[in-house]
C-alpha cells in the first residue's frame, strides 16, 4: 500500500501544478506582450483571455481546466483532512507547518494560521481530530526557537 502524501508533499504538488498552468502575469505593456506570446496569442487577442487576478490572465479556453484543478485540489485537501481520524497525521502536519509559517512561536496567535487554511476556531472545536492536531502542533511549534 502506498504511503499517504504528507501535507508538505501535497502543498508542493499543488503549487507545481499551479506554476505549470498556462497563465501570465503582466504589470506593464512589455510584460503583457510577452505573456500573450507565452499563451500562444497575439497581443491584440484580448477577447481570448480572462483576467483572474490583478495582473493575472488565462486563455478563455483554459478557464474550465483551471476551475477543475482548483476544485480537485480542494477535494484532495478535504479528503486528506477527513482521513486523519485521530489528528496525528495530515492534520498535525498541516497545523505544524502553517503555525510555523505564520510565526506562532512569536505571536502566540493561531488566527492567521486558521485564516490561511480557511478554517475557524469553530471548525477546529467541532472536530476532535482537528482540535487534537492543533493542540499538539501548538506544543511543538511553541517550543521551536
Amino acid at each position: 500500500m502506498k504511503a499517504a502524501e504528507t501535507y508538505v508533499q501535497m502543498k508542493e504538488r499543488h503549487q507545481k501544478e499551479v506554476n505549470e498552468f498556462p497563465m501570465m502575469w503582466a504589470f506593464n505593456n512589455d510584460q503583457f506582450a510577452q505573456g500573450m506570446k507565452k499563451l500562444g496569442l497575439q497581443e491584440t487577442d484580448t477577447d481570448k483571455i480572462y483576467r483572474i487576478a490583478p495582473g493575472g490572465f488565462i486563455r478563455k479556453t483554459d478557464a474550465d481546466k483551471l476551475d477543475e484543478m482548483f476544485t480537485r485540489h480542494e477535494k484532495e485537501r478535504e479528503e486528506a483532512m477527513a482521513a486523519d481520524i485521530d489528528g496525528t497525521g495530515y492534520l498535525f502536519q498541516m497545523f505544524r507547518y502553517e503555525l510555523a509559517n505564520h510565526e506562532y512561536n512569536y505571536t502566540g496567535d493561531a488566527e492567521e494560521t486558521l485564516d490561511a487554511l480557511g478554517l475557524t476556531y469553530g471548525d477546529v472545536n467541532n472536530s476532535p481530530a482537528m482540535r487534537a492536531a492543533l493542540n499538539a502542533a501548538i506544543k511543538v511549534v511553541g517550543n521551536d526557537y
